[in-house]
C-alpha cells in the first residue's frame, strides 16, 4: 500500500525530470539533422519583436552558433548569398515565430567581415523552406538607421531614418505580409521617404478577377475590400485594409472566404477567433464580424460596413490621404 502511494508520488516528478533533462540538438556541428529537429532547436519569440541596426554589433554567444552546412541544410545558400554576398557568413540563432501549425518563422543573424544582417525564413510543419528575406542589412550610409519590427498580427514593418543635407531627418516605411498562397513576402503599403506619402499596395491586385463578385470594393483611399479568384469556384481570396476614427483605429486582413449561399460568403481559418461575413449585392459588399476580429484590428472599431465596386483601372497602388 505505501508502495503503490510512494509510486503515484514519484512517477509525475520522474517525468517532469526526464523531460526537463531533454536537450535540443545543437546546430553548431556538420552532422545532418532530422526534419523536425532544426525548427525545434530555436526558442519562441514573443511578439511584437524589435531588431535596430544599432543592436547587431553586439557580441553574439557562441552557444547560438549555426553550422554554415546545418543552416543550407535547411535554407538554399542562394538565399545566403543573395543577402550578404559572396563568402561563408557566420550564423546565429536568434528565435522563431509560430504563426499557425503549417506557417513558422526562423529569425536568424549573419555576420560576414563587417556586414550584418537579420535574416526571416519562413518554414511549413515539416520544416521545408519557403521563403526568406532580410529584416534588416547594415550599410555603410552615414545618417542612415534601420529598425524592424513583427507585431502581434504577424506584419512586417521596416523603417529607415536618414538626415538628408540639410540635416532634416526623412523617414521611409515599407510594410510586408507573408502571403500563403504564392509563398512569399509581399509588399503591401509603402512610405517614400522623399516626400512623406504613403501607399497602400494591394497585394491581389494582379490576380485574375473573372468571377462573378471578383473586383475592389471601396469607401474611399483609404478602406478597401479586395477580390480575387481561387482555385476553386465555391471560394475566393481577398485583402482587407481599412482606417477608422481619423486612422485612429486600423484593421487588416488576408485569406480566403468559402460561399454559404449565392451571396455569402463567410471566412473561418482553425486557430483564429475571427469569423467574418461577406454579403454581396450587384455592385457592393458588406461585411459583419459573426465572431470576434480583435485580432486583426483595433479595439475601438470593427471590420463591419459597406464597400461599393469600383469600376477596373490599371492602376495597382491606392494613395492614402493625408
Amino acid at each position: 500500500m505505501h508502495l503503490s502511494r510512494l509510486l503515484v508520488l514519484l512517477l509525475p516528478a520522474l517525468f517532469l525530470f526526464g523531460s526537463c533533462n531533454e536537450k535540443k540538438k545543437s546546430l553548431s556541428g556538420d552532422e545532418p539533422l532530422e526534419a523536425g529537429e532544426f525548427i525545434t532547436s530555436f526558442n519562441e519569440i514573443d511578439l511584437p519583436y524589435s531588431v535596430a541596426d544599432t543592436t547587431l554589433n553586439k557580441k553574439d554567444n557562441d552557444s547560438s552558433l549555426i553550422s554554415y552546412k546545418i543552416f543550407t541544410q535547411f535554407v538554399p545558400d542562394t538565399i545566403v548569398t543573395r543577402i550578404m554576398g559572396k563568402g561563408t557568413p557566420k550564423l546565429y540563432q536568434v528565435g522563431k515565430i509560430t504563426v499557425d501549425e503549417d506557417e513558422i518563422y526562423v529569425v536568424t543573424k549573419a555576420v560576414l567581415n563587417k556586414k550584418r544582417a537579420i535574416i526571416l525564413t519562413a518554414f511549413n510543419e515539416n520544416d521545408q523552406f519557403l521563403q526568406a528575406m532580410p529584416l534588416i542589412v547594415v550599410d555603410e550610409l552615414t545618417g542612415t538607421r534601420q529598425s524592424s519590427t513583427i507585431n502581434e498580427k504577424y506584419t512586417i514593418n521596416k523603417t529607415v531614418l536618414r538626415r538628408d543635407s540639410e540635416n532634416n531627418l526623412k523617414e521611409g516605411k515599407e510594410v510586408y505580409v507573408y502571403n500563403k498562397e504564392g509563398k512569399n513576402f509581399m509588399l503591401i503599403m509603402t512610405e517614400s521617404m522623399e516626400d512623406g506619402q504613403a501607399e497602400l499596395l494591394n497585394p491581389l491586385d494582379t490576380l485574375p478577377r473573372e468571377n462573378k463578385y471578383s473586383g475592389d470594393y471601396v469607401k474611399d483611399k483609404k478602406n478597401i475590400v479586395s477580390i480575387r479568384d481561387a482555385t476553386r469556384d465555391e471560394r475566393f481570396q481577398f485583402f482587407i485594409h481599412f482606417e477608422k476614427n481619423k486612422g485612429e483605429c486600423t484593421g487588416e486582413l488576408k485569406g480566403f472566404a468559402l460561399f454559404t449561399a449565392p451571396t455569402t460568403a463567410v471566412y473561418r481559418q482553425p486557430g483564429d477567433p475571427c469569423v467574418l461575413q461577406f454579403v454581396f449585392s450587384k455592385n457592393s459588399v458588406t461585411l459583419q464580424e459573426m465572431e470576434g476580429c480583435g485580432n486583426r484590428r483595433g479595439l475601438k472599431c470593427s471590420f463591419d460596413g459597406s464597400y461599393s465596386l469600383k469600376k477596373q483601372t490599371s492602376s495597382k497602388k491606392i494613395v492614402k490621404g493625408n
